[in-house]
């Protein structure tokens, strides 16, 4: 699946990992909080060539994730300001700022979040599925808190996360058990899902995410069941410059499982056609 080369940059004592094509304006993608989720396997084969015509796209490996340091839980916290704290780094050392941002789920999280504490260092956001609002760990949340890092496990948590329709490709499925089952990746995710657990959730208060007045635009799939569509409705609701896309026969990854027209959709809210 690797074809970009690998690059890594210092954040705040560990490396970050990333991969990067085009030229121009820069994009960085922001993947989600799933086991063995990384920027080669979100982004890189499927979205990312699509929006790198236009675009400096750069798609980055959350702490603990992929191929970058995977800092040992005894000495690091894994929390939603952790994951704040790397992508301020990130902008910072790669002098970014400020830069547009896609992001699905936990990494849309980071992206609102980063928003709120930095609004400086962000441009245009796009949240995919995002995460910031749900108060509750269970459903399909279940087959990411449970899992048991295994390849049935594994296809549990691609089943969870895509539409009824979508047929999981072995060869993703085994990509993803393999980056799960690193000794330091597995014990960062464990220590991640043990904090999402114990704070029920990435919820951002309401009045915090009213207070971001970045052009935003929200998709979501339709058939979301990590993150129903009236999630969607009140992150319309709350932000003041948002505009939304409902994407029917579509789950948790419209990147994956509707990439051309996800990446349509991207390149015409950035270009500021809608």
């Amino acid at each position: 699946m690797s074809q970009l080369p690998s690059n890594y940059v210092d954040t705040l004592g560990y490396r970050t990992h990333y991969i990067e094509a085009g030229a121009g304006k820069p994009l960085l993608l922001i993947h989600g909080g799933g086991a063995g989720a990384d920027a080669r396997g979100n982004w890189e084969r499927l979205c990312m060539p699509l929006l790198a015509g236009e675009r400096r796209v750069i798609a980055y490996d959350m702490v603990g994730f992929g191929s970058g340091d995977a800092p040992d839980p005894e000495n690091f916290a894994y929390t939603p300001d952790a994951r704040v704290d790397q992508l301020v780094a990130l902008i910072e050392a790669l002098q970014l700022g400020p830069v547009d941002i896609v992001g699905n789920s936990m990494g849309g999280r980071t992206a609102l979040a980063t928003a709120i504490r930095r609004p400086d260092l962000v441009g245009d956001i796009v949240l995919m599925g995002s995460a910031g609002l749900d108060r509750s760990m269970g459903g399909a949340l279940t087959a990411l808190t449970e899992y048991d890092f295994t390849y049935a496990g594994m296809e549990r948590i691609v089943r969870a996360l895509t539409n009824d329709r979508y047929e999981p490709d072995p060869a993703m499925v085994r990509y993803r058990l393999d980056l799960s089952v690193q000794p330091a990746q597995a014990k960062a995710f464990g220590a991640t899902m043990k904090i999402l657990k114990e704070r029920q959730g990435l919820w951002i208060e309401d009045e915090e995410i009213a207070g971001v007045k970045h052009r935003i635009l929200v998709v979501n799939g339709k058939n979301d069941k990590v993150v129903p569509i009236a999630h969607a409705y009140c992150y319309l609701e709350l932000l003041e410059n948002s505009t939304g896309v409902i994407l029917p026969h579509c789950g948790h990854w419209a990147m994956i499982e509707h990439p051309e027209t996800f990446a349509n959709i991207v390149s015409a809210f950035l270009a500021r056609k809608f």
